[in-house]
């Protein structure tokens, strides 16, 4: 049973959200426009916002069920285990080629499952990084900083493990934004 429960995981953070919405509403394979990412960023950049809305929060919802699914099934793993198997599956999904996604919104739909008043701190802090700066990207990488030194103060072992790897998954797929923030060059959000 635990392995059905990290492979179902693993599954529910393959589904890629941006590319069903794309297709199913706009007729757009949202790969083949912006960043070419199948993530809420790419979607509120090609799509708009009510479609970068809907990406995201399919993405975060991920992270929740199936960091709810050792509870659903009775199975003894610990639950930021399972979310950590739909991070993985978000950032390479076996349904869509394995090009997925950047991590953030799955990896929050994680902490919102297992610690959700957290989980609203963060995301506090990456609307308010967010309307100062205006880079999407920076704002990520600022929440996954924050949500580390958190996990720290709250010292639960799990988490501070889980967030240091879902850090070092963020910093890691932004890299290319890191290099274009230095060179000026980074898109900045308009809608906020």
């Amino acid at each position: 049973m635990i392995i059905i429960v990290l492979i179902l995981s693993y599954l529910l953070g393959s589904i890629p959200s941006g590319l069903i919405i794309g297709k199913m509403f706009y007729g757009i394979d949202i790969r083949e426009h912006g960043s070419g990412n199948l993530g809420g960023t790419n979607t509120f950049r090609t799509l708009g916002v009510k479609a970068g809305l809907a990406v995201t929060i399919m993405d975060v919802l991920k992270g929740t069920l199936a960091t709810s699914l050792p509870l659903l099934f009775h199975v003894d793993v610990h639950p930021l285990v399972a979310g950590a198997f739909s991070v993985v599956g978000h950032m390479y999904p076996v349904f869509a080629g394995f090009r997925g996604g950047k991590a953030v919104a799955t990896s929050g739909g994680v902490l919102l499952g297992y610690v959700p008043l957290l989980f609203l701190l963060f995301f506090a802090v990456f609307f308010i990084s967010l309307y100062i700066s205006k880079y999407v990207s920076l704002s990520s990488m600022i929440t996954a900083s924050i949500a580390l030194i958190t996990s720290f103060i709250v010292r639960d072992i799990p988490l501070i493990i889980v967030v240091a790897v879902f850090t070092l998954f963020i910093f890691y797929r932004h890299r290319a934004n890191i290099i274009r923030i230095k060179e000026g060059t980074e898109p900045k959000i308009k809608w906020l």
